[in-house]
């Protein structure tokens, strides 16, 4: 390697050391005899775990590509006549398909799909031509399977599977009449004169054509390394930038990173110093692979200096490519938390297989997510059918990153959620059906109050109504959220459809205080419960009829309160969320001792619906069918009756807002407004929010009315916190 400084002089300071980057490297050993065997151990553990593709496999892939790139071409020259332009035009029209992602980089393995960007000419746009004209042409061809147009989505996009294999295709206009078949995407000039979704649909190619630019001995280092980790990171349940961790591009610019700064190892060195570099990283310090490039077209870049809603971003990742974005925004405070635990975890691995203490594969135990936590949130998502299913758990999985969001907020950071990355189903169903799941526990390292609780129904209930405006809904499409302990998961999650005898206590699990996580929605339906009695009970029949619905009162979905109570067991802290509490006001016991205060573990689980609420006129609301919803004989919704018999609501004009909800007759606008069923023994909540600085102030609960305090905070509850999570620098 050349290492003469620009006027050909020998070096002899260290400035005249090459630098990749922003920085200079840590390091620019090379790998010794040891470090070369455990680089053979580790490429001959991948290829043993099947991440290597088959050379007919990839043969397979660029056959389809090569289809796909005929079948844009014809489109685009179909539309330049249907438009009108000359024989010479429709001759020249030209659509071009670039790769991105693991793919492009090639770390994709047998089963990935192909990330595609089709670049055509200004005169073919996105909304009709592209997801209606092409979409058409797709759906006709008998190799194209499982077509899924997602046009609202932050970068459209236009899903399939060809011959078998897995395509999503983007599609950017770009400010040419011809576009050339050797176009260099990287040129500034391709963002000419186009709006910001085109930006975010070309960002995908530039960002992967920078990596490989930026990054020494790509091909030896970043392939195998990236491969490596994001193997890792799947096995370790932090791999999914829909659910708050981490996707493929983030992994690919985390690894880059590492590479720059050493830019002389190989991959088993660089694997280990990843681990090394990410467990002392000081978040929200950005990752950059170069410096931030302003452009006077305008476009917003990040950058924390200038744009305040940039600071609270918790694990800034930059995209190389102008105009640069956190591609991280995703991430929270508890996904970020448990990231950091596993990088610890795999720095501790790495420094056992370099003493020789330990080998590859122990690197890669699979993280026993079932096994973790003390309680969790299932949350079961159903429709008529498999199509149905398909766009339907699309939308709830997109919004169940805006879930742990919520419970941050509304408990100030003192619950902090998992979500598991994967879904399962319960094939015992009789209709479509998948389940998520979150482990729920309290902050590592923080005290809390003697007896605390935490009462999340407010947040759930304000989860389930965002659900509820999906405009594309259908009957049949329903969702239920309920809490279930670890003792009580259903059968399904399990590999051999039951649990395994568990360790006294796993290496993962989290020590702490113990906590009590019970939820509870003040309605629902009557005709569906989910309920567990026992280890290996699954989700009640009862979800048989995800058609029937009921009306409820927007009102409900109100309620976050903060508890304090003392219990009987002594200094042991329990989180309470949405607990039933009979009429005698019982407080909680210790959590795995069951004392005289503590609900039976089958009262504690009920069922969380989304049922559509229906106002029958401005100043009433109809509960339709059922005057009570009974949980194993506990009276959850006590004295509901109908709405002429109830109190007279005070409507606020600052809480009315217009949405969509789906009906199983109609699809009617309505106005959130402030309605309240008469329910006992509610006095008062409070809750600080800290994010913002403002606190929510005290109802008083009249009967079927309520009160509400000239400061109360809106329940639309758009905080700082989540209008930054969903900044357009993502």
């Amino acid at each position: 390697m050349d290492t003469r400084s620009p006027n050909g002089s020998s070096p002899q300071q260290p400035r005249s050391v090459k630098k990749h980057g922003i920085t200079k490297p840590i390091s620019l050993a090379g790998p010794v005899e040891a470090d070369i065997q455990r680089n053979t151990e580790l490429e001959k553990f991948l290829i043993e775990s099947g991440l290597y593709e088959s050379k007919e496999g990839s043969s397979r892939r660029e056959e389809v590509l090569g289809h796909i790139t005929k079948i844009v071409k014809s489109w685009v020259k179909q539309l330049t006549r249907q438009k009108g332009y000359t024989d010479q035009m429709v001759e020249e029209a030209n659509a071009v398909i670039f790769t991105f992602g693991s793919y492009r980089l090639g770390v994709h393995g047998p089963g990935a799909d192909i990330d595609t960007l089709c670049v055509g000419p200004s005169y073919v746009n996105r909304e009709e031509d592209f997801f209606i004209i092409l979409h058409d042409i797709l759906a006709e061809m008998e190799e194209v399977t499982e077509l899924q147009p997602i046009p609202d989505a932050h970068v459209p996009v236009v899903k399939f599977k060809f011959q078998g294999i897995s395509i999503d295709l983007l599609y950017a206009s770009i400010s040419l009449l011809v576009v050339p078949d050797d176009l260099d995407i990287l040129q500034g000039s391709v963002l000419v004169n186009i709006d910001e979704q085109t930006v975010r649909s070309l960002n995908g190619c530039r960002v992967a054509n920078q990596i490989l630019k930026l990054v020494p001995n790509v091909e030896v280092n970043i392939v195998m390394t990236l491969r490596c980790l994001k193997y890792w990171a799947k096995r370790r349940c932090i791999y999914s930038n829909v659910t708050g961790f981490l996707g493929g591009i983030n992994w690919a610019l985390l690894v880059a990173r590492v590479c720059q700064l050493y830019p002389n190892a190989i991959p088993s060195m660089l694997v280990s110093q990843f681990f090394g570099v990410y467990t002392q990283w000081r978040w929200p310090n950005p990752v950059l692979l170069c410096s931030i490039e302003e452009d006077e077209l305008g476009f917003p870049v990040w950058d924390s200096r200038k744009n305040p809603r940039d600071r609270f971003h918790h694990m800034p990742i930059i995209t190389p490519a102008y105009p640069c974005m956190n591609s991280s925004y995703n991430v929270s405070i508890s996904t970020l938390s448990v990231m950091i635990e596993q990088f610890q975890y795999g720095n501790k691995i790495c420094e056992e297989i370099e003493l020789n203490k330990a080998q590859w594969d122990a690197l890669f135990e699979p993280y026993l997510f079932f096994e973790a936590y003390k309680n969790y949130l299932q949350v079961d998502i159903v429709s008529a059918d498999a199509d149905d299913l398909l766009v339907w758990k699309g939308w709830v999985q997109s919004r169940l990153r805006q879930l742990t969001l919520k419970i941050e907020r509304d408990t100030n950071g003192m619950l902090q959620c998992h979500p598991y990355p994967n879904e399962y189903v319960d094939a015992s169903k009789q209709f479509a059906h998948c389940a998520f799941f979150m482990g729920l526990q309290r902050k590592v390292g923080v005290t809390g109050q003697e007896g605390q609780q935490f009462d999340i129904r407010g947040t759930v209930d304000e989860f389930r109504q965002e659900i509820s405006i999906y405009l594309y809904w259908k009957l049949g499409m329903d969702i239920y959220v309920s809490h279930v302990r670890r003792k009580q998961l259903p059968g399904f999650v399990f590999p051999d459809g039951y649990r395994r005898p568990r360790p006294s206590r796993h290496p993962n699990q989290h020590s702490g205080k113990t906590c009590e996580v019970v939820t509870r929605s003040r309605s629902g339906s009557a005709e569906r419960q989910i309920k567990r009695k026992h280890d290996n009970e699954t989700v009640d029949k009862k979800l048989d009829k995800p058609e029937k619905r009921v009306s409820i009162s927007p009102q409900r979905l109100e309620s976050i309160s903060l508890e304090s109570s003392t219990s009987g067991s002594g200094g042991t802290s329990h989180i309470s969320i949405g607990q039933p509490v009979k009429p005698d006001n019982r407080r909680c016991g210790d959590v795995d001792g069951l004392s005289s205060g503590l609900l039976d573990s089958e009262e504690r689980n009920v069922e969380i619906t989304i049922p559509r609420a229906r106002t029958d006129s401005p100043g009433s609301l109809t509960i339709h069918g059922q005057p009570s919803l009974d949980v194993d004989n506990l009276p959850v919704v006590r004295n509901a009756e109908p709405a002429e018999q109830m109190g007279e609501p005070v409507l606020r004009q600052e809480f009315l807002t217009a949405c969509e909800v789906p009906n199983s007759e109609t699809r009617e606008t309505c106005k959130s407004s402030l309605y309240q069923e008469k329910i006992e023994d509610l006095a008062l909540a409070y809750m600080d929010d800290l994010e913002t600085g403002f606190s929510r102030k005290k109802l008083n609960w009249k009967g079927g009315g309520v009160g509400v305090d000239q400061e109360a905070v809106k329940l639309c509850n758009k905080t700082a916190v989540v209008e930054t999570a969903e900044s357009v620098y993502g």
